[in-house]
């Protein structure tokens, strides 16, 4: 396998785990609490069954449509930085969180108009596993460009 289609290939894998996992827990949250209730797991950490219409924990609420389009225009984005290069180390990784999680809530909200989310941090509005994994994504990406920044020579 050419080293391109080895990247689309674990790329189009991390992104089917991140957004199957993502589907499997909402449904068992959704089985299991009722919307408001709460379960300490451990320290600050706990359960939560809650629905948002906006994105990534709770923002912009309500955008409904045009949250949909804006999200396929990030899918889009995604895949042009990543086809632009797949090769580049850890790439794979950044496109994969930000497509499996980007997924998986869009998933959310053309079934039900809402995402689900469980997930309960003290004060923090309750996210998902789609959330956690768009935010490693882009950080892994911010890290990889910042990494590609530093090795540049300086021009001057």
């Amino acid at each position: 396998m050419s080293p391109p289609a080895r990247a689309w290939t674990l790329a189009g894998a991390l992104a089917a785990v991140v957004l199957v996992a993502d589907q499997v827990v909402k449904a068992v949250i959704e089985a299991q609490l009722v919307p408001g209730e709460q379960v300490d797991v451990l320290g600050p950490l706990g359960l939560t069954l809650s629905h948002n219409r906006g994105v990534a924990f709770g923002l912009a609420g309500g955008a409904g449509a045009p949250l949909i389009l804006v999200t396929l225009v990030a899918l889009g984005v995604v895949g042009y930085l990543f086809a632009r290069n797949p090769t580049r180390p850890g790439m794979w990784i950044a496109a994969g969180l930000l497509a499996g999680g980007a997924i998986g809530n869009l998933a959310d909200r053309v079934r039900a108009g809402e995402v689900t989310d469980y997930v309960d941090v003290l004060s923090w509005p309750p996210f998902n596993l789609a959330d956690m994994a768009i935010t490693a994504g882009v950080l892994v990406l911010v890290l990889l460009y910042l990494r590609d920044a530093e090795r540049e020579p300086e021009s001057g």
